[in-house]
């Protein structure tokens, strides 16, 4: 499979999802995940207009571009006009709803001034291996490509092919000149054609060309199934698609917004849509997982991939979706994924699939558990549900007695109180026979250390749980028959608030530096470092306006701030060159929103509405040359920090 890094849209329902490129092109269409499995190799369209060779609808030098959505919707349309032969041709891509089938509508216009005569082609190759070989079957009006245990066809409405072929079909299809004897073979790719007829000066021409996924049962039954899609009717499946997402936008306007008055107020308004319209593209419908992003380096030429669920970019996905009123989303995630996906000994592993399976990691990072239990309440604070407290408290705790056991290794505290130590001698023994817990990484996954970031992280987790105890109050010991009494949770708070000390105290003698006059990332390389600010907001283990932060921030426009106006990770950011992250500036945002500085939050802010790409779709990283999104178009961490400070600004 060739490099795809850019997905410049997205489009899908709640069990597929397609990506594309600016110019139409498919590049990954996913089912029944939204990060397994991935079937799509390349999948090229094309028309032969007069005896001319294939001209290839993504990649022609005579092709000019234009692509949209539908208003408020997942609906894309791709112009693309051929201006040597002045034909103008619309691709409307949609997944329907109820419906695990994607549609891609072509209409043909002739804005010339000669008989136009026209065959429309699909080159469609798989994902293949050895163990699961992709092969191709030819059918009336389409081709059915399959392994073992899957179905991708691809057919048309109202049209039979009029040519394919299945072995060799890279060889001959630039020429048009496909043939083939044979209706079955052993490739994984296909080539068919569709001739649309000539198309006179003027006159407009149409076709509807469906994939459909599903699993590989008999071939009666499949061909069935292909009959039955082709006598929908796509104009009204169109009609209903359009009038679902409108819906969907105003039933989860969470913050009100209202119509913009101007363009930059529109600007705003378009990214706050998308990212409406994003999420339930990113989520599991059954467990509530969301994954970061949709996929874009298969190979790990240049990452180690981003269509898993990382536990802490869902819960600020989650934080910005109960803004959105998509609470039952949230609360699937914390009741279903995470319980799923706890460990033993309480703690939540870097990534997952979305459906709970443990996902290729590559180190430890314990700010993914106390995220967690951050997030809990935070879902809480917005639906006050007490039976959704009750019921993720067990959780929460499993993750507080790992949380302790990490504090108590690595700062060398053990946060009991004297008079009690005899009580819990035997407690302290069992831990003690332990492996010290594994180094974390940082959020960013590159550095092992003691980071304040994490430590800040695992602080708001203990004031958390205090926080729980506190809203359940008398009711904490009536339930699960009488598991946790109200003698065990006083312990607890004493031990935590011990703790909670501690961690406060490591921070100031160790995390910062007297010649910087600011705090440092770790006691190492004693970076600077955005996610410092993680102590201000969201985890409030500091106050915005104490000299040692402001300190801090100043340190941190010095030497993370670029000449756009855009901040950087942390010094000596390599990583895809060290370009400013959205996320950066946004934390900047929030920390100035926090600190009443409203002009400055306003310019770091204006740097991420600038920024965005063509759809208003929010990347991982700006180019700084470009002023464009180049790397990971979609990401969901970028989006939940834009609805999170939508919130302070419209507060």
């Amino acid at each position: 499979m060739e490099n795809k890094y850019l997905n410049e849209a997205i489009i899908g329902n709640r069990s597929m999802l397609a990506t594309f490129t600016e110019k139409g092109e498919l590049q990954r269409l996913y089912f029944p995940c939204k990060d397994n499995r991935q079937y799509i190799d390349y999948y090229h369209t094309g028309v032969k207009i007069n005896g001319s060779d294939v001209i290839y609808l993504h990649d022609d030098i005579n092709n000019v571009y234009k692509q949209y959505y539908d208003t408020d919707t997942n609906i894309l349309n791709t112009e693309i006009t051929n201006t040597y032969f002045n034909l103008k041709m619309l691709q409307t891509d949609y997944i329907l709803i109820k419906e695990n089938i994607m549609v891609k509508k072509y209409t043909f216009l002739n804005d010339g001034k000669i008989d136009l005569d026209t065959k429309f082609y699909i080159h469609s190759g798989l994902l293949t291996d050895t163990n699961n070989m992709v092969s191709a079957k030819v059918i009336r009006n389409g081709m059915i490509q399959y392994a073992h245990d899957f179905v991708v066809s691809t057919f048309a409405k109202g049209y039979d092919i009029s040519k394919h072929q299945i072995n060799g079909s890279s060889n001959t299809i630039k020429r048009g000149e496909i043939y083939d004897k044979d209706y079955i073979g052993m490739s994984s790719d296909c080539s068919i054609c569709y001739d649309i007829g000539t198309i006179k000066p003027t006159e407009k021409k149409e076709i509807y060309i469906c994939i459909s996924i599903g699993e590989n049962t008999n071939i009666s039954t499949i061909e069935d199934e292909i009959d039955r899609i082709t006598r929908l009717d796509f104009e009204k499946e169109y009609i209903n698609l359009k009038s679902y997402w409108r819906k969907y936008v105003k039933s989860h306007n969470g913050l009100n917004i209202k119509e913009p008055k101007n363009s930059y107020e529109e600007k705003i308004y378009e990214i706050y849509k998308r990212t409406i319209l994003l999420f339930p593209l990113l989520t599991n419908q059954d467990t509530g997982a969301v994954i970061a992003s949709p996929e874009i380096d298969e190979q790990r030429t240049q990452c180690g991939r981003y269509a898993y669920c990382w536990p802490r970019d869902a819960v600020f996905i989650c934080r910005a979706m109960d803004i959105l009123k998509m609470e039952k989303d949230t609360e699937k995630f914390y009741k279903v994924f995470c319980k799923k996906t706890q460990s033993k000994n309480g703690m939540w592993e870097q990534r997952f699939y979305t459906d709970g399976k443990l996902a290729p990691s590559w180190g430890y990072q314990v700010d993914e558990t106390a995220s967690v239990i951050y997030g809990v309440y935070e879902h809480y604070l917005k639906t006050k549900n007490e039976k959704f407290l009750k019921e993720t408290l067990p959780m929460c705790e499993k993750g507080i007695n790992f949380l302790k056991t990490y504090i108590k290794d690595w700062l060398g505290v053990d946060g009991i109180e004297e008079h009690d130590k005899d009580i819990v001698k035997q407690e302290i023994l069992e831990t003690t026979k332990k492996t010290k817990c594994h180094i974390s990484y940082d959020l960013w996954e590159m550095c092992e250390d003691i980071h304040l970031y994490s430590l800040a992280s695992i602080y708001s987790a203990f004031e958390t749980i205090l926080k729980i105890y506190k809203a359940l109050g008398k009711n904490i010991s009536d339930f699960e028959n009488n598991r946790l009494k109200e003698e065990k949770v006083q312990k607890n708070e004493k031990e935590i608030q011990k703790l909670l000390v501690e961690i406060k105290k490591y921070i100031n003698e160790n995390l910062y530096d007297d010649n910087k006059k600011s705090y440092v990332r770790n006691p190492t390389d004693r970076k600077m470092d955005v996610s410092i600010l993680g102590a201000v907001t969201p985890f409030k283990l500091f106050k915005p306006k104490e000299k040692k932060i402001q300190n801090t921030v100043e340190r941190i426009n010095l030497s993370l701030r670029t000449y756009t106006g855009g901040y950087q990770r942390f010094e000596q950011d390599h990583y895809r060159n060290g370009n400013p992250w959205p996320i950066a500036n946004l934390w900047m945002t929030l920390y100035y929103l926090e600190s009443g500085e409203k002009k400055k939050a306003k310019e770091t802010f204006d740097f991420v509405v600038k920024t965005c790409g063509k759809h208003y779709f929010l990347g991982e990283q700006i180019d700084n040359n470009t002023l464009k999104p180049n790397w990971v178009i979609g990401l969901g961490w970028s989006h939940a920090m834009f609805i999170i400070v939508l919130e302070k600004l419209f507060s």
